[in-house]
């Protein structure tokens, strides 16, 4: 039974695949059935791509550092060579215009810049000029840059002297990381994003210790490095969008009358559906929104955290002056969203007193099966479920609750198992990943028809990369990358798939 059903959805997807990509089917569907001017990219996150950890002046990340404690990563694998797009990024560029992206969005290494993460340091030039080096080439190749200034990489060296982002001192040091940023790269670099998935920084780094620098409370994690899982994620979290509104108002003020970009943040957030018809259950989807994409929403839109989070939380929750407030309120031109899963909700009793916890905070149990049947496709990494509807209900709940906001899809995608024992050749079918993408973009273009302002689309990822805890075991690429044979790049089919849609 089992293996007629798996033959049945490789046939499936290889009948899909040859539906979009061989008989022109995708002409009914293709760039064009989208505004004019929408932005199609994809996306990489320098720890995750650049490699040359030590080279060219860069001072220590906490992820280079946490990735070197054994145990910590699968197969204890780093990031220290990546997929050496710190000396391959031309030949890449290369591939990205073979796609026909209009976009590349990518972030800066923040101590490739300011090698112990302040300005006392200095700039480091050969950091500048990596980066203007790639800049310029993806703008000589057609294509815009899209900018994330920090994407987890907090320099060890500030981690050290205060403790990173659980120290508003932060803020000021981020602010001048940022600034070096808009002045060096900003004539050409139109759009910024502050932050990226802050949720998953403060969450896995900070509640449950299994990213980057590893903190939570001893009843969270036996392999804990110190930490409060009660209190710390809300710290940081407080601290990022201060840091995050500081940012845009320096930009703003002193950078965009000039330069004439956009700045905003990018957030993560599952879709969530009740998992019975109760008021209880619609209850835990509301909180399960709110302490993941309101959490991070309502402070830059509205001037203030969800009600469920300050009534939970009392004082644990750290709480905005009215200057901070005036400051904070409207701190963005558009939102960036990434998405890949939807989960059941239910809702459940408040946890033990004496052993809270962000997640306990919730009081909901997330789950993608309901008696026993999953919410969509199972994927290869187990917490993600094919659910490309709920694409369309975020953004659709987004444009609701947060005043309309332009929004960028910034990130979606699917994986695959990294499985050294199958042929290259086989390794490069991945029908899944077209079907994913198609399925979600149908959804995305229903969003916008429904009046919602999503001005482009970027796909995680453009290489098989590092995927943070899980090391190089997830590959979420439209590129393989062979690690065997001196990490040379092939084409997936996704990407020839991708090449067809984005034709003009």
């Amino acid at each position: 039974m089992g293996v007629g059903i798996g033959m049945a959805k490789q046939i499936l997807a290889a009948l899909l695949f040859a539906a979009l990509v061989c008989t022109g089917a995708d002409a009914a569907f293709n760039r064009y059935s989208f505004p004019k001017g929408f932005v199609f990219g994809t996306g990489s996150a320098a720890y995750q791509y650049e490699g040359a950890y030590k080279e060219g002046g860069k001072g220590v990340s906490v992820w280079d550092t946490f990735t070197h404690i054994p145990g910590k990563i699968k197969n204890n694998d780093t990031g220290d060579v990546a997929d050496d797009f710190y000396h391959r990024y031309k030949g890449d560029v290369q591939l990205l215009k073979d796609m026909n992206m209009d976009a590349f969005r990518f972030s800066i290494a923040w101590t490739r810049i300011l090698p112990n993460g302040s300005l006392s340091g200095g700039v480091n030039k050969e950091g500048v000029a990596f980066y203007n080096n790639l800049i310029n080439e993806i703008i000589a190749k057609g294509m815009k840059p899209v900018v994330t200034i920090f994407h987890w990489d907090t320099p060890q060296a500030l981690e050290s002297k205060y403790g990173g982002f659980l120290s508003e001192k932060i803020i000021k040091d981020y602010v001048d990381f940022a600034e070096v940023c808009f002045r060096e790269f900003g004539d050409r670099v139109k759009f910024w994003t502050t932050f990226n998935e802050p949720w998953t920084y403060a969450v896995n780094g900070y509640a449950i210790g299994a990213f980057a620098p590893g903190r939570c409370s001893p009843y969270v994690s036996k392999s804990y490095l110190g930490g409060d899982s009660a209190r710390e994620p809300y710290i940081v979290t407080h601290n990022i969008i201060l840091a995050h509104a500081e940012a845009v108002r320096l930009y703003r003020t002193k950078y965009k009358p000039s330069q004439h970009g956009q700045i905003g943040i990018t957030v993560v957030s599952n879709w969530y559906v009740p998992n019975s018809d109760t008021a209880a259950d619609r209850g835990a989807v509301q909180r399960s929104l709110d302490f993941m994409l309101g959490w991070y929403l309502d402070p830059i839109v509205h001037g203030e955290y969800p009600g469920t989070m300050r009534g939970f939380l009392g004082v644990r929750l750290p709480r905005f002056t009215a200057e901070q407030v005036a400051l904070i309120k409207g701190s963005y031109d558009f939102i960036g969203m990434n998405y890949y899963t939807a989960y059941y909700a239910v809702s459940v009793p408040p946890p033990n007193g004496l052993e809270q916890s962000y997640n306990g905070d919730i009081r909901a149990n997330t789950s993608g099966y309901r008696n026993g049947v999953p919410i969509g496709e199972p994927e290869f990494v187990p917490i993600f479920f094919v659910y490309p509807a709920g694409l369309r209900e975020l953004l659709l709940y987004t444009n609701r609750r947060y005043n309309s906001p332009v929004m960028y899809v910034t990130e979606n995608g699917i994986a695959e198992a990294n499985n050294a024992s199958i042929p290259i050749k086989e390794a490069l079918k991945d029908g899944h990943r077209i079907s994913f993408h198609y399925q979600h973009l149908q959804f995305l273009n229903h969003a916008i028809r429904d009046g919602v302002k999503v001005k482009g689309y970027f796909t995680w990822t453009f290489m098989d990369c590092f995927e943070w805890g899980d090391g190089y075991l997830d590959l979420f690429g439209l590129i393989y990358i062979d690690r065997l044979h001196g990490l040379k790049r092939y084409r997936k089919q996704s990407s020839y798939w991708i090449e067809q849609f984005l034709k003009r």
